[in-house]
């Protein structure tokens, strides 16, 4: 099948859908990804070679053209793939923080599996690496909004708003105060390390900032009289 002739069926996020190949094995395309995925993370996507991917997952190029169709669709499967894996694991903890019996200690955990989770090397280098193409694949940029959205955001909003609710806060805005739950605790770091890959944060300094930033985050949404029923 040729790249003419692939079908260019999409999401819509514009991220190409790309369908199993009848005669390729499980193990044959987790191979490519695999391999898409390091050098696209190493090179970039302009300077990403289709010939190197296919060497380091041991096809040929034209197996890859088949399943893909081109460098454009192989680098947005590939990048879309990886997006939804960033923020999986934080929603478990996302969506039992209104059931926290301690929401202080509750909130420090969460801080400290964003830090884990999202200052890692490997979500740094897609973090970066889908700032410096979005302005060529803008839909990676609505992927990723979405994506952190569902899986961190929108439980978040909603345990708050339960939270307020209740009365354990005062949270009018639920979805601004999750954004500045997030620039308080380890929005410094992630910036920091965005654009300084080799800047590192010790485990005492990162608890010491997720700390305080929970500590002026209940303070300033503290329950008072003004809180809704």
């Amino acid at each position: 099948m040729s790249t003419e002739t692939l079908a260019d069926e999409r999401d819509e996020f514009g991220i190409p859908i790309v369908p199993a190949v009848a005669n390729m094995s499980q193990r044959k395309r987790e191979s490519i990804v695999a391999a898409a995925t390091d050098e696209f993370l190493t090179q970039g996507y302009a300077a990403a070679s289709v010939d190197t991917i296919a060497a380091h997952a041991r096809v040929s190029k034209p197996t890859i053209y088949k399943h893909f169709g081109n460098k454009e669709r192989l680098f947005l499967a590939v990048v879309a793939g990886c997006l939804p894996r960033t923020y999986a694991d934080l929603r478990p903890l996302n969506s039992h923080i209104a059931e926290a019996p301690d929401l202080r200690a509750a909130l420090i955990d969460l801080g400290s599996e964003w830090a884990r989770i999202l200052l890692s090397d490997d979500i740094m280098r897609l973090r970066r690496l889908c700032i410096g193409e979005v302005g060529r694949f803008p839909q990676l940029g609505e992927l990723w909004y979405r994506v952190s959205y569902d899986m961190n955001n929108g439980p978040l909003i909603e345990a708050f708003a339960e939270l307020h609710r209740r009365g354990d806060l005062n949270v009018p805005e639920p979805a601004l105060a999750v954004q500045q739950l997030v620039a308080v605790s380890i929005g410094v770091p992630q910036l920091v390390k965005t654009f300084r890959p080799d800047a590192e944060f010790d485990a005492d300094e990162l608890t010491r900032l997720i700390t305080s930033g929970v500590d002026t985050f209940l303070a300033r949404y503290a329950p008072g009289p003004s809180t809704a029923p």
